[in-house]
C-alpha cells in the first residue's frame, strides 16, 4: 500500500514538475514570438518614414503643386505626404538659425517641395525609383531628392536584425523542443512498467499510448495557460511602466501569441508522449531497468 501510494506521489511529483518545465519554456518562446512582433513594427514604423522630396520649380504655379497633391493622394504607396511652401520653409529656417535671409540676399531661395513617405513594403530603392520616376517627366519637378544610402542602410539593418531573431527562434524552438520531450519522457518512464503490463494482457500499441498522448496534451494546454497568464503580466506590468507599448504589441497580437501558444504546447507535448510510449513500447522487460 505504502510503495503504491509512493510511486502514485512520484507520478504526480513528476506531471507536476513536466507542466512547469513545459510553461516555462513555452513562456520563453512567447517572449521571443512578442520581441519579433515589436521588432516587425518597429520597422515597419522606420520604413514608412523613408520616401524622397518633390523639389519644384521657382515658376510653379498652385495648379502643378494641387496636380501633384493629387497623384499622391491616390496613389497606393503613399503613407504620408506634406506640402512645404517655399514661404513656409523660409520661415522653419529662420526659426531653427536665426537669420534673416531675405535681408541677407534680397529673395527667398526656398522652393516649394513635397515631403512624401511611402509604405513599408515600397522602402527599397528599387521601388522608390520606379515611384519616382512619373514626378520626373513633370515640367513643373526641378529635382526629387532620394536618401539612397540612407535607406540601403536601413534596410540593411533591418534584414540583418530580422536574420538573427530568426536564427534565435529556430534555436529556441529545437531546444524547447528536446527539453519538453526529455521532460515528457521522464514521466513516461515513471510509468514504463505500466506499458509493459498492459501489454502483457493484449493491449495494442494504439490503446496503450491514447492515454498518454490525451494526458500530456490536458497538461500541454495547463501548461499554455500557466504561460499566457505570466505573459499576461509580464505585459501588463511593462505597459504600466510605458503605456506607448500597446502601439508596437497590440492586443490583436497577443491573441495570436495565445492561441499560437496552446497550439505549440499541444503538439510538442503530444509529440513528446506518442515518442517516448513508443521507445517504451519497443523495450523488453529487461531493458525497462537500464
Amino acid at each position: 500500500m505504502d510503495k503504491r501510494r509512493h510511486n502514485g506521489i512520484s507520478t504526480f511529483s513528476a506531471q507536476i514538475t513536466s507542466t512547469i518545465s513545459v510553461a516555462l519554456v513555452l513562456m520563453l518562446l512567447g517572449i521571443i514570438a512578442l520581441l519579433g512582433i515589436a521588432a516587425k513594427a518597429t520597422t515597419d514604423n522606420i520604413r514608412q518614414n523613408m520616401g524622397f522630396d518633390i523639389i519644384l520649380t521657382e515658376n510653379a504655379t498652385d495648379a502643378d503643386a494641387n496636380r501633384i497633391k493629387q497623384v499622391l493622394l491616390h496613389a497606393g504607396y503613399v503613407s504620408s505626404t506634406k506640402f512645404i511652401s517655399a514661404q513656409d520653409a523660409l520661415n522653419k529656417w529662420q526659426e531653427d538659425t536665426g537669420e534673416d535671409l531675405i535681408a541677407l540676399l534680397g529673395v527667398n531661395p526656398f522652393s516649394p517641395e513635397f515631403e512624401v513617405r511611402v509604405k513599408a513594403q515600397y522602402a527599397d530603392i528599387d521601388s522608390i525609383s520606379n515611384i519616382i520616376s512619373q514626378f520626373e517627366r513633370m515640367p513643373s519637378v526641378a529635382e526629387i531628392n532620394v536618401h539612397t544610402q540612407i535607406v540601403e542602410s536601413i534596410n540593411n539593418n533591418i534584414r540583418n536584425i530580422a536574420v538573427i531573431l530568426l536564427i534565435i527562434s529556430a534555436a529556441l524552438l529545437l531546444i524547447s523542443f528536446v527539453l519538453i520531450n526529455n521532460t515528457v519522457r521522464l514521466t513516461i518512464y515513471s510509468r514504463r512498467f505500466i506499458i509493459h503490463t498492459m501489454k502483457l494482457v493484449g493491449a495494442t500499441a494504439a490503446f496503450i499510448r491514447r492515454p498518454f498522448i490525451i494526458n500530456n496534451i490536458v497538461h500541454g494546454i495547463i501548461a499554455a495557460v500557466v504561460a499566457i497568464l505570466l505573459l499576461s503580466g509580464l505585459f501588463f506590468y511593462i505597459k504600466s511602466l510605458d503605456p506607448a507599448v500597446i502601439d508596437i504589441i497590440t492586443y490583436d497580437s497577443l491573441i495570436y501569441v495565445f492561441v499560437a501558444l496552446i497550439v505549440a504546447g499541444i503538439a510538442i507535448c503530444a509529440i513528446a508522449a506518442l515518442l517516448a510510449t513508443n521507445k517504451y513500447l519497443r523495450l523488453d522487460y529487461d531493458d525497462m531497468f537500464k
